[in-house]
């Protein structure tokens, strides 16, 4: 798009409230072979950063996390010149220190989900009839390490000890963890539980954009806790208590990314130079 509006270089995917204090902001909608993203984007401008905004469950929260068309999302994110992506979400603290309001930046992920598709690369043809090629990239490390840099250093510049790496495992959703579930989880030794980060980071992964995630607890998830367990009510009372508090935090994140042009991790070279046979946007 040659329109400097519909522009931008660093994507958020996150609640609607977090785009409200951008300059300027415009409102687009677009199209992806892979259908509708969850809402319009939203694009200004914050920090001397253009960014992309685009509420991951719809400006209505009206989507659950596996109706969510991820592909779409990320699609629509490179299209308009995204090529780093912050993905802050609300999780369950699977250990009894990282209690509501601990900040976790994960360096590991793990997949529970059952019914999402996960790949751009699933041998199924595009509108256009294009099929795209069998592509396998590493997800060793899923999120990019100076976007897990430049968020930890924003955390702590705003007094948040963040704690610097841990796993997040993505369950389907929309139901919480039974308490067997959720035991299990900690027995693994994984540090806190949601069900929005997968597939995100794998589908950015296959685009060559840089993802990192910010985990914002908001409760004990059941296996950690005593009593009836997490309510829905729960969940969103912490978020808005700590919303201003990350959005701080994720604007200074932004700020401290490197340009497009001097990203030199491995994200930038995830496809190992092989044609995907589709052409990227």
């Amino acid at each position: 798009m040659a329109n400097k509006a519909a522009n931008a270089e660093i994507g958020v995917i996150g609640g609607s409230g977090l785009y409200s204090f951008l300059d300027d902001v415009t409102e687009i909608q677009v199209d992806t072979p892979y259908g509708s993203p969850s809402d319009s984007l939203f694009i200004g401008e914050t920090a001397g950063r253009r960014v992309a905004f685009l509420p991951r469950h719809g400006r209505g929260h009206h989507l659950p996390p596996h109706r969510i068309n991820y592909r779409a999302n990320l699609w629509a994110l490179r299209s308009v010149g995204v090529r780093q992506v912050l993905g802050p979400c609300a999780v369950g603290g699977l250990r009894p220190q990282y209690g509501p309001g601990t900040l976790v930046v994960p360096d590991q992920l793990v997949d529970r989900t059952k019914a999402r598709t996960g790949t751009y690369f699933d041998g199924l043809p595009l509108p256009d009839g294009t099929v795209p090629h069998v592509v396998h990239v590493s997800l060793a490390d899923p999120y990019c390490s100076a976007g897990r840099a430049a968020a930890l250093k924003a955390a702590r510049g705003r007094q948040w000890e963040p704690v610097d790496g841990g796993t997040l495992v993505v369950i389907e959703g929309p139901r919480f963890s039974t308490r067997a579930e959720s035991l299990w989880h900690q027995a693994q030794g994984w540090s806190t539980v949601g069900m929005t980060g997968h597939p995100e980071a794998a589908l950015a992964r296959e685009l060559e954009l840089c993802y990192t995630s910010l985990n914002l607890v908001t409760d004990l998830d059941a296996g950690a806790e005593s009593g009836a367990g997490v309510s829905h009510e729960e969940v969103m009372q912490v978020f808005a208590a700590n919303v201003d508090r990350l959005r701080e935090v994720l604007f200074d994140t932004l700020a401290a990314l490197p340009s497009n042009t001097d990203r030199d991790c491995l994200c930038t070279k995830a496809l190992g130079g092989l044609n995907p046979g589709f052409e990227l946007p």
